[in-house]
């Protein structure tokens, strides 16, 4: 009887202190399930979304090693020198053949880095003239579409003629 009473003595802060504070826990306890069951919704539904849109066929083919390279311009870089050497190949009128050529041959440049950084194929180097003038626009589209956005590729986008 006198263990019992030990026993009662010694619990009896516990049982104030559970009685007190029944609602902090009863709240710690569901707060802390409800966040269980959200992070696994979550998942469940990040998992759902990448069947959905196949995101390993995606990316499966792209060489991850390629953005990793220390001679690799960044890309954000790459666009800045489109932009600016796209409205100076819109704006340059009045300036002499070589120096639009070489202003061209450098926007050529850039879309080609920028196609291959991003996996595009492109023929820019191996057509000439017209074809190859056909083929700036389509690689500028292909880059617009994939998020790098380019003066001359805007939908709706008019240069001037002067």
């Amino acid at each position: 009887m006198l263990a019992l009473a030990f026993l009662a003595v010694a619990t009896l802060p516990a049982a104030f202190a559970l009685l007190f504070c029944y609602d902090e826990i009863v709240d710690r306890v569901v707060c802390g399930w409800s966040e269980w069951r959200d992070r696994r919704r979550e998942k469940r539904t990040i998992a759902r979304l990448d069947r959905a849109v196949e995101a390993d066929a995606l990316t499966r083919d792209i060489d991850l090693s390629e953005f990793d390279r220390v001679d690799r311009r960044p890309l954000e870089q790459l666009a800045a020198d489109l932009r600016r050497l796209g409205g100076q190949r819109v704006g340059g009128s009045g300036r002499s053949m070589v120096w639009h050529s070489a202003l061209l041959q450098a926007y050529d440049d850039r879309l080609r880095l920028a196609c291959r950084a991003l996996g595009i194929a492109e023929h820019l180097a191996e057509l000439e003239g017209v074809d190859q003038e056909i083929e700036r626009v389509r690689v500028e589209g292909v880059l617009h579409a994939a998020g790098l956005a380019l003066p001359a590729a805007r939908a709706g986008h008019r240069q001037r003629h002067r």
